[in-house]
C-alpha cells in the first residue's frame, strides 16, 4: 500500500472541497500534525480515520485508495481485455459469472 499516494489523493480532495488541513483535522477529530503526516505519507492511518476522512470529504474509499482517473480506468480495461483475449470459451463463462457475482456484492456494500 502506497501511503504517500493515498495521502496525495486525500490532499487533492481536501483542496477541491476548499478545506484547510486544520479544518479537516478538526472535523474528524485528529491533530493538524497528524493530518499533515497522513497527506505526506509519513504515517499509516487507521481504518477508522481513513473512513472518517472519506466521509468528511464525501468521497468513496476506493477513490482514495486507488487512482480512479479516466486514464487509469482505461489502462485497467485494456489489461482486462488482454487477459480475456487469451481465454477459451469455458474460461470466459466462468469469468463472466465471477464478474456478475462481484458486481452484485459490491453494489450491496458500497
Amino acid at each position: 500500500m502506497d501511503y504517500y499516494e493515498i495521502g496525495q489523493r486525500i490532499r487533492k480532495r481536501r483542496r477541491a472541497a476548499g478545506m484547510s488541513q486544520d479544518q479537516l483535522a478538526e472535523k474528524i477529530g485528529i491533530s493538524t500534525t497528524h493530518m499533515s503526516h497522513i497527506e505526506t505519507g509519513n504515517t499509516k492511518l487507521s481504518l477508522q480515520v481513513f473512513v472518517e476522512l472519506s466521509e468528511a470529504l464525501d468521497v468513496r474509499t476506493d477513490e482514495l485508495l486507488y487512482d480512479t482517473t479516466p486514464a487509469s480506468r482505461s489502462t485497467s480495461i485494456e489489461e482486462i481485455l488482454n487477459i480475456l483475449e487469451h481465454c477459451d470459451s469455458r474460461q470466459l463463462r466462468v469469468i463472466e459469472d465471477i464478474i456478475k457475482a462481484a458486481k452484485i456484492s459490491l453494489d450491496k456494500h458500497i
